[in-house]
């Protein structure tokens, strides 16, 4: 397992996109697979930097682990921040048209879409999501 524990500040996000795709690549990702992960990874990591420490700030450990039979990759984002299952949240209604749709809640649904497995735990006083993608 290869972890990054940063400051969850946007500012960081191209130091968490490049530790994703030097992992990714080391793991002979496919492409399409490599941009749906990124995209992930960007909205979580945005989410917890913008919401979870707000108006402080703290930390967001990432863990990117390769699995085996189907080979896949698991990436799992901890912090400290605001208890918050996106799970939870009922998925918006992609039928309506923009202006129809409550505010919110896409990106984590964009996430679920194209993830093979999502799920969230709060534990010892953290947060911890994890996201799998068959590779």
């Amino acid at each position: 397992m290869k972890e990054l524990k940063i400051d969850a500040t946007i500012q960081n996000l191209d130091e968490v996109l490049a530790f994703l795709d030097g992992e990714l690549e080391a793991m002979e990702c496919g492409m399409k697979e490599q941009i749906q992960l990124d995209v992930a990874v960007e909205e979580i990591f945005v989410n917890i930097a913008s919401y979870a420490y707000t108006p402080n700030t703290g930390y967001a450990l990432i863990q990117i682990n390769e699995l085996g039979d189907p080979k896949r990759v698991q990436i799992t984002f901890v912090d400290e921040g605001v208890p918050y299952d996106p799970l939870a949240k009922e998925d918006p209604d992609v039928t309506l048209s923009a202006e129809e749709r409550q505010i919110g809640g896409l990106g984590i649904y964009m996430v679920k879409k194209s993830m093979d497995n999502m799920t969230y735990d709060y534990k010892d006083n953290k947060n911890i999501l994890t996201i799998e993608k068959n590779i």
